[in-house]
């Protein structure tokens, strides 16, 4: 009975305290409207401890059988819920209240609360993560994290094809802008009514903080500039991020590069990720030092890591902007024909950096990843990008997250490996199946380690193989290979600063 789905759903906003009990009638009244109800009869039924997911699917599945729903795919169900979740959620400048008095007594209070109530909303879809596969594979460089995200809906072909006969909208200019909270969404651009931002300021400038809606790691945040900007990597991007991690020294903040194939997804706005979370390449020693000249004060160094990295590390935040500056300068106009680093061809640039800001005690800590993104024949895609033999498990851009050890792998290997997995311990030929032949030459390269493939081993066996391929992925991103030739080559450039 919707009556009953309807009583849960508010007696979730109480639980939560998305609402008070002063909101229980107005809120009802609310979902009713939002369901074409002109009537409610509260049940005698008495719910504690709401499973969301299943009762926005009773709801969901009344909206569809009553002709509410345009069709009952995952798109119009999605806009449909994230609409009734909105109900739910208080208004921004109430939101905003409640950050800023836990922001006085401490920013982890502040964040904590915040990341809760981003999860209570439904705009962090809990049931959805927990699908997603997530493993660690121990390598020479530390434990790489391996997720598969299955988080992510995928669109239907009816919503693929209305999202193409949609109106193309210039609002919100896209999902990272201020104007998508609580906007109702559309075939090609998601629901945001239960969406919050915090605004932030971050180097004088207005930001927003809010959360990834896909959080591939435990509170993965987006900070974000008030306005529609392109995303740059210059000497005002280091102050930027040193400045959040100071207010919010239990968090790191990182960039994308700037550059296509090595930049991240969205560069037509400026902004970070960051989190309360330690990757593989924060807790990597620095495997040499050295001074750079006029910054003795500074300490710096080389990070055992596959990617080629410079950590710095000062108190003062103007001592690492001003030499992180220097670094970033040197590396744009750098060429070295013997190590196939061209600083641009034909007028286009190659090099830039993914710098990653984070605070451990008084001490400020920068990381500048050298990353270069020229191509050529043999490499299409990308000298310094997964290589070809790699693209059966990774063929995507290695952006901030993946260049800090987590590999987000796409959700089509879910099924791939579990059929995988079968043809191992049957003994079947790979290559006899379309599916799996793109993965054949790496089960011929990585069984002769294994006596035997059985149903209990098979699958940590093929984690820990993925877990390889995508080290190799990082080894392929990386501008100097860490190898003898390589860190000559690094030291070279280093040289020059």
């Amino acid at each position: 009975m919707i009556y009953n789905s309807i009583k849960k759903l508010v007696t979730y906003g109480l639980e939560t305290g998305l609402i008070a009990e002063e909101d229980k009638i107005y809120t009802t009244n609310e979902l009713l409207e939002a369901l074409n109800l002109d009537e409610y009869e509260e049940p005698d039924e008495t719910y504690t401890q709401i499973d969301l997911e299943s009762t926005l699917g009773e709801i969901l599945d009344y909206a569809a059988e009553n002709g509410l729903l345009e069709d009952n795919s995952t798109v119009y169900r999605d806009l449909f819920d994230t609409k009734l979740m909105g109900l739910l959620t208080p208004r921004p400048h109430e939101v905003i209240r409640t950050f800023r008095e836990l922001y006085a007594k401490s920013p982890k209070a502040a964040t904590d609360s915040y990341y809760k109530f981003s999860q209570d909303t439904d705009y962090i879809r809990r049931y959805r993560i927990a699908k997603d596969m997530k493993w660690v594979t121990s390598t020479a460089y530390g434990d790489l994290d391996i997720t598969i995200n299955l988080s992510k809906p995928e669109k239907d072909p009816k919503a693929i094809a209305a999202a193409k006969t949609a109106k193309q909208s210039g609002y919100p200019k896209c999902q990272l802008c201020m104007e998508n909270i609580g906007y109702r969404g559309r075939t090609n651009h998601p629901a945001r009514q239960n969406h919050r931002v915090i605004p932030i300021t971050v180097n004088g400038k207005p930001w927003g903080l809010q959360y990834s809606p896909y959080v591939y790691y435990n509170e993965h945040c987006i900070v974000f500039n008030a306005e529609h900007t392109p995303m740059k990597i210059e000497r005002d991007t280091f102050a930027k991020l040193l400045d959040f991690v100071s207010q919010f020294p239990h968090y790191f903040l990182g960039s994308n590069a700037d550059l296509p194939i090595v930049g991240g997804s969205i560069l037509s706005h400026d902004h970070f990720q960051g989190g309360g979370y330690e990757f593989a390449m924060a807790k990597a020693p620095m495997e040499s030092s050295f001074t750079i000249r006029g910054f003795e004060d500074v300490k710096a160094g080389i990070v055992k890591w596959p990617m080629s990295v410079i950590r710095l590390q000062s108190p003062d935040t103007k001592r690492l902007v001003d030499l992180a500056d220097h670094i970033l300068g040197a590396w744009r106009g750098y060429t070295d024909e013997d190590a196939f680093i061209f600083a641009e061809t034909n007028g286009e640039p190659h090099n830039t950096i993914t710098p990653i800001a984070r605070k451990r005690g008084d001490v400020f800590e920068l990381d500048l990843v050298l990353r270069n993104n020229i191509t050529t024949e043999e490499h299409p895609m990308g000298v310094y990008h997964p290589h070809a033999e790699l693209h059966h498990i990774k063929k995507e851009n290695i952006g901030l997250i993946e260049v800090m050890g987590l590999a987000v792998l796409p959700a089509r290997l879910k099924s791939e490996l579990e059929l995988l997995s079968e043809y191992l311990v049957e003994g079947k030929d790979v290559l006899s199946n379309e599916i799996l032949e793109k993965h054949a030459d790496w089960v011929d390269e990585f069984s002769p380690k294994y006596d035997k493939f059985t149903k209990e081993n098979v699958m940590d066996i093929i984690q820990e193989e993925v877990g390889i391929v995508f080290m190799k992925v990082l080894e392929c991103s990386g501008v100097y290979k860490c190898n003898e030739q390589g860190r000559k080559d690094f030291r070279k450039f280093i040289d020059t600063l």
